[in-house]
């Protein structure tokens, strides 16, 4: 290429990239696809998952920068580059692991970048793989030279990525180009984003320790000292709690139970006052009879043949709220809270009082 500035060597390099460039597209699209692979089977969740073959305008300024320290191309490993992104810190190690398993890693430039830094430097990155692909994972035996071709891997943080493109942006690729005011700044900030990192990660396994010992509990039957939650309501929904009732309901009219999710509930119940799951049992306990005299009334001279998972607590729910001195407004505000707000909740919550009327409890 006429004025790129580089010199013979340089321009060897570059001849060969372009001789070579359909092996480097060949070695990404295989790479990708065994990364993507193995990023699935883990269930591990990432924020993303980006990668790159070295355009020949970004290679000439590499080149035009470093190519004597470059004997080949094979020297230059970051030609095909690949990113993966997560969300904890745990998660990268987590990754890398695995692509220890996948990959060979040339151990010797590889770098883990995260723990380069000292306490009071600038500068927040993370862990670099130079990695080939194995025969074993894949080979074409008209192209046996792919094997040979390194590529770089990158493994961080969501925030590492974000500290990692400001960085960029601001355009100083090193504290010993910045001015000092504007380094301590971006240290302190620096600091924060690593502290931000590790907090994510020690709430997360936080909460992974209390829905264990939440679960463990709702197992023993120790439903008293289980607060009611979105959680500890799931784990409680495991012990199929409503199955009894809801099989009384359903054998009025014969009808099949079409499972449908409870957690919408939660919200109606902590606003009723239920503050523990052993509230819930209760609940159950005081109001089942009542509940299931309910459905015979709403179903009774009818035909209906499905019925949500959620009637059985649906009409306990209506039960507990009229027995502790509601009304059509307290079950019209219920309404509100399962199905979402509706003018229709109103026509529900006067329907649902009449067929009430006829419980012995109103009665009286």
């Amino acid at each position: 290429m006429e004025g790129n500035g580089l010199d013979l060597h340089a321009e060897m390099l570059l001849e060969e990239y372009r001789q070579q460039l359909y092996v480097y597209e060949r070695l990404h699209m295989v790479a990708i696809e065994r990364i993507r692979q193995m990023l699935e089977s883990s269930g591990i969740q990432v924020s993303s998952f980006e990668s790159r073959i070295k355009t020949e305008h970004s290679l000439i300024g590499k080149l035009q920068r470093k190519a004597a320290k470059y004997g080949s191309l094979a020297d230059i490993t970051d030609i095909f580059g690949a990113r993966i992104v997560a969300y904890y810190n745990e998660d990268v190690d987590r990754i890398a692991s695995l692509v220890e398993g996948l990959f060979e890693v040339d151990w010797t430039n590889s770098i883990d970048k995260r723990k380069m830094h000292q306490f009071n430097s600038f500068g927040y990155s993370s862990l670099h793989y130079i990695c080939r692909i194995p025969k074993e994972l894949y080979y074409d035996s008209e192209m046996p030279f792919l094997n040979d071709i390194r590529f770089e891997l990158q493994m961080r943080t969501a925030l590492q990525h974000v500290w990692s493109d400001i960085q960029h942006d601001i355009g100083y690729k090193s504290e010993m180009d910045m001015p000092a005011e504007y380094h301590r700044d971006l240290s302190r900030l620096a600091g924060l984003f690593e502290l931000a990192d590790n907090e994510f990660s020690r709430i997360r396994r936080n909460i992974a320790d209390y829905r264990r010992r939440m679960q463990s509990l709702v197992q023993k039957g120790r439903l008293n000292e289980v607060l009611l939650d979105g959680d500890t309501f799931a784990s409680y929904l495991q012990t199929r709690p409503f199955d009894r009732l809801n099989q009384q309901i359903a054998d009025i009219t014969q009808a099949e139970i079409h499972d449908v999710t409870m957690l919408p509930y939660v919200h109606l119940l902590r606003d009723m006052g239920l503050e523990t799951l052993a509230d819930i049992e209760k609940m159950i306990a005081d109001h089942s009879e009542d509940a299931y005299q309910l459905a015979l009334y709403q179903l009774g001279s009818t035909d209906i043949d499905i019925l949500a998972s959620t009637v059985g607590l649906q009409n306990l729910c209506i039960v507990a709220i009229l027995k502790a001195g509601g009304g059509k407004m307290n079950l019209q505000h219920m309404f509100d809270i399962i199905n979402g707000p509706s003018a229709q909740n109103a026509n529900l919550a006067e329907i649902v009082m009449k067929q009430a009327k006829r419980l012995a409890f109103m009665a009286s």
